[in-house]
């Protein structure tokens, strides 16, 4: 309330001070135009009555100029005429003009002096009267005396009026002031106390919702960031009580924080990876963040969040290069940075033959067995060489200051990369991890470049694969094709003075106590979210996935077809939401799998749909993680059919979404997550038949089991978290012998 008197005071005095000074200049300049109006009247009589009887002025007769004076008088209402001869003889033609005489003695003595018609306003009685002073010859003059109180009347009308407008306008500036602040600041100013509130009762849902006012978004933001950090403070205090109750060792960013500064200490943390997990692109006339798609870099984010460090990655967005600083650096994420990403440019040519050519034409599908055939070129391989190379530039340049840094490279894109590194810097502890499955022997062997590519992956000191069966894989194909000891007691290579460990690594997703304590109900059901899609239906699966020939996205579509053939009794009530983004459609082999998995969609949904009603709806673009999180939430069943993967985290994303723990997993055996989750329906996607069998027995499967499996699935994954497996990784990396 005193906020509001005191801005309505504020309100009403500045608009005074405006009337103030706009009312004094109005009345100023009113002034002066009256007085030059009423000025130039008078000298226009004066001028007249000269020319008119400048005779009967010289002769003096009083009788007769009282009869010329009464007429002009009355003709222009003036107050009345004097004429001056001498200062003893002074005729007041007029009896009323008898008490201005006096007031205006000296001035007709200072016109005369001059030598010059004057005039000027004198006070009489109160009243202001204008007297015009007109020589004639024989230093003699004719006063004219004037009415002027009507022009203080007029001021005075002026200054009462603005005086007027001014109170209204000041009442009505102060309310609507008053009005709009309380809207549109008080308001949302509650609101965000409300979502502080909402933060220490750790309620989140609260906490997302949209801000209320665009002009408080950097405030809502820095609101927002604080708010989840006092419930993750409290969130995480929570569960340490219970990990000292339970004597749990459950990972939380903290605590790979804590293990990660004992392990490292200021030792610089180094990623590299040829996907950046930021990047700007023009929208409009705006520029807008994404995170892109990808499962690395949902496992290695949340490293570098808890621990700080830089990213190293290829800049692909096409604003990438208007907001970095001169080192091509920024700092991520933007609301909260918590490390750097400097981004490498690579030119369209060196892109084609480096992502598109050697890495996904031929590396990809030589450790993926899809039946896809790998194309090996000369070119592609010079520049997938190249741009190793200046990866390797960057990484030197940014650790050149920096005492046995840790360099993780990510994936196939780098298999050059460890020893270009090592080379130059033997102190640097080098990890690479192969995100993918390796194949055995045979396969890889058939690389026109294996020994380059095991050689530059050896430089490492530790190569981490998923699963104890692709290190196997990898240390056969070292033993056929290189000179070497391999000690298969501690999976090690060995090659002059240097000394490679290669271990399994089940990668994993940030997923702790919180999220696993978490019972919050979803906010929709399938039914609401099918219905917004213009589908009725009961049941609902879910499969995410990017549109790659290894997903078995088109072996999926095949058992869907074959279950609704087997068990009409689904038709109507089952549908399958396939949300693909498309990926690499630049190569003939990707553009050729998205239109087909069209073709395949649409003709199953032409033989079985009906009414408001198909049995698969293709959602064929990207999403990012939040918009897919109710599908996930939702789904009565979830389908990972890959024919080859190393880990697949869209199993583990959907089993950390299911705070309920109820809904089932179809998991292909070809996909590494198949060793550690249990709980899942294992199939081989191959086989359509028991796909198919196996969606049944999902959907039918009692709650009861859907809740012990799915529980037990949830147990798994929260054990052994990105947080986990990061410190696991790091700390064998440190262990290593120098």
């Amino acid at each position: 309330m005193k906020f509001n008197f005191a801005l309505i005071f504020s309100l009403v005095l500045a608009v005074g001070l405006v009337s103030l000074a706009f009312t004094i200049s109005q009345s100023s300049s009113e002034k002066e135009r009256l007085a030059g109006e009423l000025e130039a009247k008078t000298i226009r009589v004066s001028e007249d009555f000269y020319k008119s009887y400048l005779k009967d002025l010289s002769k003096g007769d009083s009788i007769n100029l009282k009869k010329i004076t009464n007429r002009t008088i009355e003709q222009h209402r003036l107050l009345g005429i004097a004429i001056y001869y001498t200062p003893d003889s002074i005729i007041a033609v007029d009896s009323s003009v008898r008490d201005f005489i006096p007031s205006s003695l000296d001035y007709i003595a200072q016109a005369i002096s001059a030598d010059s018609s004057m005039g000027n306003i004198i006070r009489v009685n109160g009243k202001n009267v204008y007297e015009y002073i007109k020589l004639f010859p024989a230093n003699s003059a004719i006063v004219f005396y004037t009415d002027a109180s009507y022009i203080q009347n007029l001021i005075q009308a002026i200054w009462l009026r603005n005086f007027m407008r001014w109170f209204i306008q000041a009442m009505v500036v102060s309310l609507i002031t008053v009005l709009i602040i309380r809207w549109s600041i008080f308001t949302p100013i509650n609101r965000i106390l409300l979502w502080v509130k909402a933060a220490r009762a750790g309620n989140v849902s609260e906490i997302k919702s949209p801000t209320p006012s665009s002009f408080l978004s950097p405030l809502y933001q820095e609101i927002t960031q604080i708010a989840h950090a006092m419930h993750e403070a409290k969130a995480m205090a929570s569960e340490e009580a219970r990990l000292r109750t339970t004597s749990e060792a459950i990972w939380t960013p903290e605590r790979l924080k804590e293990e990660v500064k004992k392990i490292v200490g200021n030792k610089m943390m180094v990623v590299v990876s040829n996907r950046e997990p930021y990047m700007h692109i023009h929208a409009g006339k705006e520029t807008k963040l994404i995170k892109p798609a990808s499962g690395l870099i949902t496992a290695m984010e949340p490293i570098l969040n808890a621990c700080g460090g830089l990213w190293v990655a290829s800049g692909s967005g096409d604003a990438d290069k208007e907001t970095v600083d001169a080192h091509d650096k920024v700092k991520v994420p933007p609301e909260d940075p918590k490390y750097t990403l400097r981004r490498i440019w690579l030119t369209k040519e060196e892109e084609n033959h480096f992502y598109y050519g050697f890495s996904n034409e031929g590396l990809w599908p030589l450790c993926h067995i899809a039946h896809t055939r790998p194309i090996f070129r000369k070119e592609d391989w010079d520049d997938y060489k190249k741009v190793n190379e200046i990866y390797a530039r960057a990484v030197i340049e940014e650790i050149k200051d920096e005492t046995e840094p840790f360099i993780l490279v990510q994936d196939y894109h780098f298999t050059l990369l460890p020893q270009l590194i090592k080379k130059a810097r033997p102190d640097a502890r080098v990890a690479i991890f192969w995100h993918i499955p390796w194949p055995n022997a045979e396969s890889f062997g058939i690389c026109p470049w294996q020994k380059e590519i095991l050689d530059g992956m050896l430089g490492a000191d530790l190569i981490g694969f998923h699963t104890q069966y692709h290190c196997n894989n990898f240390l056969e194909t070292v033993s056929n094709a290189l000179e070497s000891r391999i000690a298969w007691e501690n999976f090690s290579v060995r090659i002059g003075d240097h000394t490679t460990l290669v271990k399994p690594f089940p990668i994993s997703i940030a997923f702790t106590l919180k999220d696993f304590d978490n019972k919050q109900l979803p906010n929709t059901t399938a039914v609401e979210l099918l219905k917004e899609q213009g589908i009725s239906a009961e049941f609902m699966g879910i499969g995410v996935d990017r549109i790659d020939y290894t997903k078995g996205i088109i072996e999926k579509f095949f058992a869907i077809e074959r279950f609704l053939e087997k068990y009409p009794e689904y038709e109507g009530r089952f549908t399958f939401v396939q949300i693909g983004a498309p990926s690499r459609t630049l190569l003939k082999s990707y553009s050729d799998l998205v239109n087909e998995v069209e073709i395949v969609a649409d003709r199953i949904n032409w033989k079985f749909k009906s009414k408001n009603w198909k049995p698969i709806l293709l959602l064929k673009r990207h999403h990012d993680h939040e918009e897919i999180i109710p599908y996930y939430q939702c789904a009565h069943v979830c389908m990972v059919n890959s024919l080859h993967d190393g880990m697949n985290l869209v199993a583990k994303e959907f089993i950390a979404s299911r705070n309920q723990d109820n809904g089932t997993l179809i998991l292909s055996r070809f996909a590494g997550a198949s060793q550690e989750l249990n709980g899942a329906t294992i199939v081989n996607p191959y086989d359509i038949e028991q796909t198919a069998d196996a969606i049944k027995y999902c959907l039918e499967m009692p709650e009861e089991d859907q809740r012990h499996r799915m529980r037990h699935m949830r147990e798994v994954i929260v054990g052994h978290n990105i947080y986990f497996w990061a410190a696991n990784l790091i700390r064998t990396m440190s262990t290593i012998p120098r």
